[in-house]
């Protein structure tokens, strides 16, 4: 198992897949209630706007017969305060739901009328209307007749009007004051329940209003009409149906996309790591990686790998020039030393004490060095300390003797944060390296140039040419190895200098002096005063 997801592709198609499954299901449950709310909503409505035209009739009298819905599209109860049973739709034949399962009216209690729908019963025969007799008595006998029952017929059609009438007054009556019911009132409020019911031999669920009207003869009446679930159920049934089958493939389409895209994403790591495996195999820092010709954060990954293996590259050439350099630099003083000692050893008479001193010195000068360059690379921070650049110029310059030039000072106060006796070596690796070039003067002057602090060493030897000016800070590098090394240089104090000033934040550079010579200028950040 961890095998299997132990590849970024795996785990990014598998959490791709998971989190868009989530989100379907969650998006087809809420499709799915949404479309079962809308469509319960649609047969409440139904059935609502079934039980109130039955209970309009009811309102308008309970003595006229009633005209019920298709019992299979609405099936109708009608019931009183004791829950008898006074009309029913004609193919209904059982119900529930409705906390009425009788089906059967008792008889003489209401009026049933026909269904809007013929019966289904094959046998049933349809009741012929009578038809009148005529009669002869003459055509004004006949036009009296007949004027007689128009008039019938206007008096009954003006009193079912105004029995309508009356009922729909009642009704908004009853809707402003619900607290007092009147005879022939709807109630404004529906109840609603979900029971089924069988017709005509077809058992189907059903949802029903119940709703109350206030009748005269009958007192308060509940009609309980039902609309069909069978649309509702047959669409949530498809569309669940059309998710089940849509939502795999989905899936199955997204995984495999997410697949292919995340291998061709990762497909430079892969080249890149085979790079780097090879470049550790082969210890051949030249070696790049590959860069894609993208813009992305596997293009920049790349980038920065190259860059690493530059600055690697750089870092190891020149630890082992370092390396060469000083075995070269170490070899001569040791064996001038030991033809030195081995001569004194044959003959106690030609020994060179001085010429001994003074390559053990050399020795000494440079083994220092190098254990400070080998700090300074491994990192070593200067010390956070108060150090003033013209006590500490002052200080250096009265402990050095057997310089052969006079050093003129400038000295203006002027403090920086950092290791004294870091500072104190670059003071005097600079003086030095000023006396062995100068003629007459050496000069060293400390100021303030804003938020920098300046020590300037400056002389008037022959200076250094400009294309040398960078050169001259690398380790080992002398401008004339014969001279430098007759006087005991190494190449390493400049060297030196620069990395401390780059160690305490800042720059050392050289330029041309105002009167000849060279002019070795340090910068450092000035101490903050708020800092003790």
């Amino acid at each position: 198992m961890r095998r299997l997801f132990g590849s970024v592709r795996a785990r990014a198609t598998v959490g791709a897949t998971l989190v868009v499954a989530l989100a379907l299901v969650a998006a087809g449950a809420a499709v799915l209630l949404s479309l079962r709310a809308s469509l319960i909503d649609q047969a409440d409505s139904q059935a609502e706007s079934a039980a109130r035209k039955v209970a309009a009739q009811l309102a308008i009298s309970t003595d006229r017969e009633l005209e019920l819905p298709d019992g299979e599209d609405n099936p109708v109860q009608v019931v009183d305060e004791k829950d008898r049973l006074l009309a029913a739709s004609d193919e209904l034949e059982s119900v529930t739901g409705t906390g009425v399962s009788a089906v059967r009216p008792e008889p003489g209690l209401l009026k049933p009328g026909p269904s809007s729908k013929p019966s289904k019963n094959p046998s049933a025969k349809p009741t012929a209307k009578p038809t009148p007799k005529p009669t002869d008595t003459g055509d004004d006998a006949d036009d009296s007749d007949d004027s007689d029952d128009r008039d019938d017929e206007s008096d009954a059609s003006e009193a079912a009007e105004d029995r309508r009438e009356a009922a729909e007054e009642a009704a908004e009556d009853a809707a402003e004051d619900k607290d007092s019911p009147v005879a022939g009132a709807l109630s404004d409020k529906t109840r609603t329940s979900e029971g089924s019911a069988r017709v005509d031999g077809v058992t189907q669920d059903y949802r029903f209003a119940a709703v109350r009207v206030d009748t005269e003869a009958k007192g308060e009446l509940t009609v309980y009409a039902g609309a069909p679930l069978a649309a509702e159920q047959s669409a949530v049934k498809t569309a669940l149906t059309a998710m089940l089958i849509g939502f795999p493939v989905l899936l199955a389409v997204i995984a495999g996309v997410t697949w292919l895209v995340t291998r061709r994403a990762l497909r430079p790591v892969d080249a890149i790591r085979a790079e780097m495996a090879a470049i550790t195999a082969s210890e051949d820092l030249a070696r790049r990686v590959p860069e894609p010709d993208t813009h992305d954060e596997i293009a920049r990954l790349a980038r920065t790998t190259n860059e690493t293996l530059a600055a690697l590259q750089t870092s190891v050439e020149r630890q082992r020039r370092f390396v060469a350099d000083a075995s070269h630099e170490l070899r001569s003083p040791i064996a001038s030393l030991r033809t030195q000692l081995e001569v004194g050893a044959a003959h106690p008479d030609l020994l060179d004490v001085p010429g001994a001193v003074e390559d053990t010195v050399r020795l000494q000068e440079l083994a220092a060095d190098l254990l400070l360059l080998a700090r300074l690379d491994a990192g070593e921070k200067p010390g956070q300390g108060r150090v003033d650049l013209a006590a500490l110029t002052r200080e250096e310059l009265s402990q050095r003797t057997g310089d052969r030039v006079a050093v003129t000072t400038e000295l203006k106060s002027v403090e920086v944060a950092g290791s004294r006796g870091q500072l104190a070596r670059v003071l005097g690796n600079l003086v030095t390296n000023a006396q062995r070039h100068t003629r007459s003067r050496v000069v060293v002057t400390t100021r303030a140039d804003g938020d920098w602090a300046v020590l300037e060493v400056a002389d008037d030897g022959d200076g250094v040419p400009p294309q040398e000016r960078e050169r001259i800070f690398e380790r080992f590098v002398r401008l004339d190895d014969a001279r430098s090394r007759d006087e005991g240089g190494a190449g390493l104090g400049l060297a030196i200098a620069r990395d401390v000033a780059a160690r305490h934040g800042g720059t050392l550079t050289v330029d041309g002096a105002p009167g000849g010579g060279a002019a070795f200028v340090l910068r450092l950040p000035v101490a903050d005063p708020r800092d003790t």
